[in-house]
C-alpha cells in the first residue's frame, strides 16, 4: 500500500486564505455540527465573488453561530444576543459600500432579535442575513426556540412543545426583504449559490440554512447521530418544483428549497443618501 498522501483539490484549501490561524483550532462546535458547513459555504461564496476581505464584515449575536466571526479574517463583530442586525445596520449606514454579512441562529434571529429582523426587512437595508435553523437553543442547553416543531421535546418542554414554529422565509417575505432563499447543510453547493446571490443583491437578503443539533435536539427526541439527522434532511427536502407536485400534507412537512423571493426594490442606504442630498440642497437654498 502506498504511503503517499492523496493530492487535495485546490478548492479544498480556499478557506485557508480567509481564516485567522492564530485562533484556537479545532473549533468550539460539536463534532458533526452543521455550523462549520455554513461557514465553509460563506467563505467559498466570498471567494467566488472575488470580494476584498477588507470590504467584508461579518456580524453575529450569541449562540453556536456567534463564534463564527472569531475565525474569519474579515472585519468582524461578536455582539449581544438578538442584536446582530442592529449593530450591522449601524455599520451599513456609515459604510454603505461594505458587504455586511449577519450570521444568526434561529433563536438569536427570531426570539429576542425578532423585532430587528422584521424591521431590517421592512427597511430593505443592504445586509445579507444567514439564519442557521437547527430548531433549538443548542449552546445554552436545548431550550425550545421560535422554530422548534410542535410536539417536539426540549429541556423547557419536557412533555412536548405546544407552540407553532415561526416560518422564517415567509416572515422575511411578508416584512419586505428583497431576496429570500432556503437550502440545507446537506445541499452545500446550492447553499453556496444562494449565498452568492444574496451577497450580490442590493437590499435585505435572507438565506435560511436548515441544519440540526444532534447533541441537544437530536438526543432529546431520539433522532440518532449527526449522520442520521443529516440523512433526514436529505430525505425530507424537495425543490420548489418538486413541492408543487406534492399534496398538502406532504408539502407541509417537507423542507422546501429554493429562491422564494427575488425582487428589485429601493435599498435603504441609497434612499437615505437621497434624503441627505435633498436636505443639503435645501439648506443651501436658504442661505
Amino acid at each position: 500500500m502506498s504511503s503517499r498522501r492523496p493530492v487535495r483539490h485546490p478548492e479544498s484549501r480556499v478557506h485557508e486564505q480567509y481564516l485567522r490561524h492564530s485562533k484556537k483550532f479545532p473549533n468550539v462546535w460539536c463534532a458533526g455540527c452543521g455550523t462549520g458547513i455554513v461557514l465553509g459555504a460563506i467563505i467559498r461564496a466570498v471567494d467566488e465573488l472575488g470580494l476584498d476581505k477588507n470590504e467584508v464584515a461579518m456580524i453575529s449575536g450569541i449562540g453556536c453561530s456567534g463564534r463564527m466571526p472569531v475565525y474569519v479574517d474579515f472585519n468582524t463583530m461578536h455582539t449581544t444576543h438578538g442584536r446582530a442586525l442592529a449593530f450591522a445596520t449601524g455599520l451599513k449606514m456609515v459604510r454603505p459600500w461594505m458587504k455586511v454579512l449577519v450570521v444568526m441562529g434561529d433563536g438569536d434571529a427570531l426570539a429576542i432579535g425578532g423585532n430587528h429582523f422584521i424591521h431590517a426587512a421592512r427597511r430593505n437595508i443592504g445586509l445579507t442575513s444567514i439564519v442557521i435553523n437547527n430548531q433549538i437553543y443548542g449552546m445554552t442547553g436545548g431550550q425550545y426556540s421560535p422554530t422548534t416543531p410542535a410536539g417536539s421535546l426540549a429541556t423547557t418542554a419536557p412533555y412536548g412543545h405546544i407552540e407553532q414554529p415561526f416560518p422564517i422565509t415567509e416572515l422575511a417575505k411578508a416584512a419586505g426583504a428583497a431576496y429570500v432563499a432556503r437550502s440545507t447543510i446537506y445541499h452545500v453547493r446550492e447553499l453556496q449559490r444562494f449565498i452568492v446571490q444574496a451577497l450580490s443583491k442590493d437590499g435585505f437578503s435572507v438565506v435560511e440554512a436548515v441544519s440540526y443539533c444532534h447533541t441537544t435536539y437530536g438526543k432529546q427526541n431520539k433522532l440518532g447521530r449527526a449522520t442520521d439527522m443529516m440523512a433526514h434532511i436529505r430525505d425530507h427536502s424537495v425543490t420548489l418544483s418538486q413541492a408543487a407536485d406534492l399534496d398538502e400534507d406532504k408539502r407541509s412537512t417537507a423542507i422546501i428549497r429554493g429562491v422564494l423571493v427575488d425582487r428589485d426594490i429601493p435599498e435603504y442606504t441609497r434612499l437615505y443618501d437621497e434624503v441627505i442630498a435633498r436636505a443639503q440642497g435645501g439648506a443651501g437654498d436658504e442661505q
